[in-house]
C-alpha cells in the first residue's frame, strides 16, 4: 500500500478588515471552504476579524484543519481566535511571518492592507534570495490587485530586479482559479517526492 502523502498547507495572508466590497469576503468565504474540501490545512493570523476570521470560519465550518499565529501585541485588536486546531503566539510580527511560512507549502494573498502588503513582499524577497521555492498566488479579486503588478513590473523595468521576480508571482482572478493553481502545485510537488 503506498504511504500517505503528508496534509498540504495553504498559507492565506488578508485583510483584518473586511474592505469595502463584498466580494472580498466572499472570496475569502469560498477559499476556506475549498481549502477544507481538499483535505488541506489553513495556515494564517489566528484573528477572527475581517477577511482574516471569514477564511478561518469557513474552513472550520468545512470540517477543515486550521492553524493560526499571532503575536502577543494583537491578541485583542485582531480577537485572536483560540478554538483553532492549532492557536501559536509569537513575541513578534517577524516570528509570526516566519512560523506561518515555515509550516505552510503556498501562499495565496486575498485583499487587505499594509500587513498583508508586507507578509507579501518578505515573502516574495525571501522566495528571491532562494530561502523557499513555495508557489505565491496573487487572490485578484475584482482588480484588487492590479496596482501591485502593476508596481513589480515597473520595479523590474526599472533593473532593481531580475525578470525572474515576476514568475514567483501567479495571479488568479477568481478563487476557482487560485484553487486549480495549488491543485497544479502541489500534484507537482507530490510527484517530485514518489
Amino acid at each position: 500500500m503506498p504511504a500517505k502523502q503528508p496534509q498540504k498547507s495553504v498559507c492565506v495572508y488578508c485583510g483584518s478588515r473586511p474592505g469595502d466590497d463584498p466580494a472580498f469576503m466572499q472570496a475569502a468565504d469560498d477559499l476556506g471552504t475549498r481549502i477544507a474540501a481538499r483535505g488541506w490545512r489553513l495556515v494564517y493570523g489566528a484573528g477572527d476579524v475581517g477577511l482574516m476570521g471569514a477564511v478561518a470560519r469557513a474552513t472550520q465550518w468545512a470540517g477543515g484543519d486550521t492553524f493560526g499565529v499571532i503575536p502577543t501585541h494583537l491578541l485583542n485588536k485582531e480577537v485572536g481566535k483560540t478554538d483553532l486546531t492549532s492557536f501559536i503566539i509569537t513575541e513578534t510580527m517577524h516570528e509570526r511571518k516566519k512560523v506561518m511560512l515555515m509550516n505552510a507549502d503556498a501562499v495565496v494573498v486575498l485583499p487587505g492592507g499594509p500587513g498583508s502588503l508586507d507578509e507579501f513582499f518578505e515573502v516574495l524577497t525571501w522566495r528571491q534570495l532562494g530561502l523557499h521555492d513555495k508557489p505565491i498566488i496573487l487572490l485578484d479579486i475584482n482588480g484588487y490587485w492590479g496596482p501591485l503588478s502593476a508596481l513589480l513590473d515597473h520595479v523590474v523595468q526599472h533593473g532593481f530586479a531580475e525578470n525572474s521576480l515576476l514568475d514567483f508571482v501567479q495571479t488568479a482572478g477568481s478563487v476557482d482559479a487560485a484553487e486549480a493553481l495549488l491543485e497544479r502545485a502541489f500534484s507537482c510537488s507530490t510527484s517530485a517526492t514518489e
